[in-house]
């Protein structure tokens, strides 16, 4: 651990940094008193349709809102602004139903879901999860090759994306020869170099791939998915679209297929702006921008109207500074990494619109790897080091650092992917390629471990000719994982308790850490499709996640052992953070929703919430 104070820190402090006004344009919101539009979602036969999807959009508005019908097919909305609606419904395997509606009072849009004939359209639908669990496994042969492809295959986009099309053997093989060489960033190097895991066992992925999304009969095996119920059915979504990165170049400042029309498949991510996210004391969303562009460092979305800001921090070649992590301290301000040619650390006051960049002393590492930030409970900002973590006090401000034990290795570099603080003020990161959890210890300076086990069955199904080539393997990287990784990635503190919870994506697995002892638990995953990438920890103790792979988000009562899982309503989702915020004693879950170029809230309504609506819809 080292410490550095006063003129060895670079500050570029009180920095007011606004931009052009609006980048969304959004109608003023309705003076009239706000309607509820409630319906019932059937079948062509009558029968009423439980936990589908029913969205709604004001014309001319950038925001749209989303609820599921419940046990008795019938849909509530939140109270909306008087206007003009299009309203549409979907389930997987129908076709979707759009409606019309002009909201001037309390109304009751009726929609009938008509089946799907198109099977490949009726593919498209699945969400990612279900395409990977469809993939066959049946011999020791598939589940390894299976393995190889949910570990490697998904770097820089999620499993959706790709199973979506159809090649034969050759056309997989084609795939297969650009992305072995493509990093987890999704662009194509100067000096490309093989994935040497990809490569060994290309041949047999290129055969795998062909059975499964060839011309031919399939052999994948969907099963099917009950929609949502209970809690799951009560939530709603609220979608706000977010312009393109106008510097991509390709025409248009939104996706053209956002997500809406799940029959339409996993949209391409190119020109997206988001990656982390978070809500402000006054309900406005915030998100940072992880992409090249010459605009915007940090965006904020008017929670009433959608309307779009953006904040930029200059670069030092005249882009915009990029931006990554984000986490909310207990004041208000937002904290995240930038990169104004040397990553550093910045801070937002949303209220007064400022911005003030933090750089680390010169013989300390700069802020990077896959750079997240929390604050932990002694309201210290924790964030990623490329070899390491490192921690600032905002009083003071002082960075202390910590080291990794082993960074560069013969086995490859441990770069540090999450990072967290817990509530005693230690902090803790995550070395992913290595399986390894590292904890800064704040009272003794020292670095400590937590090594995950290796996975079993994993290694059980590898022949002693791969284990021979894995053992040999020198390039362990983020996007490199050896089939029995468990890949520790973003992770959470429970600030209330001594426990961290890390997202084992590899693994489909959740580690639990006791941040005093250190000892830690597997927590498997409801299905091993799934890969969890960040989490938060609400006041409950109830662990919050987003899953790299679904269009879902979890919440799982570790006192109960529950799991419950929460639908998007747009398809492609690739979702990268996720915060929970409960200061108006509701809870509200905010995600980036990557893919798609949108930022989502999704809030949760208790019985008692529904069944005022109901009489209220009622009159």
């Amino acid at each position: 651990m080292t410490g550095q104070r006063g003129t060895g820190l670079a500050k570029l402090a009180g920095i007011l940094l606004t931009s052009a006004a609006a980048m969304t344009a959004a109608p003023s919101v309705a003076s009239a008193a706000d309607h509820v539009l409630s319906g019932t979602i059937a079948s062509p036969s009558g029968e009423k349709l439980g936990g589908v999807t029913v969205s709604a959009r004001l014309e001319g508005s950038p925001i749209t809102t989303s609820v599921y019908t419940d046990e008795t097919g019938t849909y509530y909305f939140p109270p909306l602004p008087a206007g003009k609606y299009k309203v549409w419904a979907q389930a997987l395997g129908f076709e979707t139903a759009k409606g019309d509606v002009e909201l001037s009072a309390a109304r009751r849009a009726n929609l009938a879901l008509a089946p799907m004939t198109d099977k490949e359209r009726e593919f498209r639908q699945l969400p990612g999860e279900m395409m990977v669990a469809a993939l066959p496994e049946d011999t020791i042969e598939d589940a390894r090759i299976k393995k190889i492809f949910t570990n490697n295959c998904t770097g820089c986009h999620s499993p959706s994306y790709v199973l979506q099309f159809r090649f034969d053997e050759d056309g997989w093989n084609k795939i297969i020869n650009l992305m072995k060489v493509v990093p987890n960033t999704g662009v194509y190097p100067a000096n490309p170099k093989a994935n040497e895991v990809i490569a060994y066992n290309q041949k047999q992925l290129a055969a795998y791939l062909a059975r499964a999304r060839g011309p031919g009969e399939t052999s994948m095996k969907i099963a099917s998915k009950p929609r949502p119920s209970g809690e799951a059915a009560r939530a709603t979504w609220t979608l706000y679209d977010l312009p393109m990165n106008p510097d991509a170049g390709i025409g248009t400042t939104g996706p053209v297929n956002d997500g809406s029309d799940w029959s339409l498949g996993t949209t391409s991510k190119l020109g997206l702006i988001t990656h982390d996210g978070g809500i402000d004391f006054d309900g406005n969303l915030w998100f940072t921008s992880n992409n090249p562009n010459k605009q915007v460092t940090v965006g904020r979305v008017d929670g009433k109207t959608g309307e779009v800001k953006f904040f930029k921090v200059n670069r030092n070649d005249g882009r915009a500074a990029n931006a990554h992590g984000l986490a909310r301290d207990e004041k208000g301000n937002f904290w995240f990494d930038v990169d104004p040619g040397r990553r550093s650390l910045g801070k937002l006051d949303p209220k007064a619109e400022k911005i003030t960049v933090y750089q680390t002393p010169q013989n300390m590492s700069p802020l990077g790897g896959a750079v997240t930030i929390d604050v932990d409970g002694k309201g210290k900002v924790w964030a990623s080091a490329p070899d390491g973590a490192v921690r600032f006090d905002p009083e003071t401000e002082k960075f202390t650092d910590f080291k990794s034990i082993n960074y560069k290795t013969p086995r490859g570099t441990g770069m540090t992917y999450g990072a967290a603080g817990d509530r005693d003020g230690n902090g803790w990161w995550t070395q992913m390629a290595f399986d390894i959890v590292g904890k800064g210890d704040i009272e003794t300076g020292k670095t400590l471990e937590v090594k995950l086990p290796e996975i079993k069955s994993e290694m059980d199904r590898v022949t002693p000719e791969a284990r021979e080539v894995y053992d040999k393997f020198n390039d362990l990287s983020f996007g490199n994982p050896l089939p029995w990784s468990q890949g520790p990635r973003r992770m959470g503190t429970d600030k209330k308790a001594d426990v961290l919870w890390v997202g084992n994506s590899w693994g489909s697995t959740l580690s639990r850490i006791n941040t005093k002892t250190m000892e830690s638990t597997i927590v498997p995953m409801p299905d091993k499709a799934m890969q969890p990438y960040h989490i938060h920890v609400d006041d409950n103790h109830n662990v919050w996640g987003n899953l790299w792979t679904n269009d879902q988000i979890y919440r799982y009562d570790p006192a109960a052992n529950k799991w419950t899982m929460f639908d998007l309503p747009v398809r492609g989702t690739e979702i990268r953070h996720i915060a929970v915020d409960q200061r108006s004693g509701k809870t509200k879950v905010v995600v980036p929703v990557y893919r798609t170029n949108q930022m989502g809230v999704m809030t949760l309504r208790s019985e008692a919430e529904l069944a005022a609506l109901k009489t209220q819809a009622a009159q």
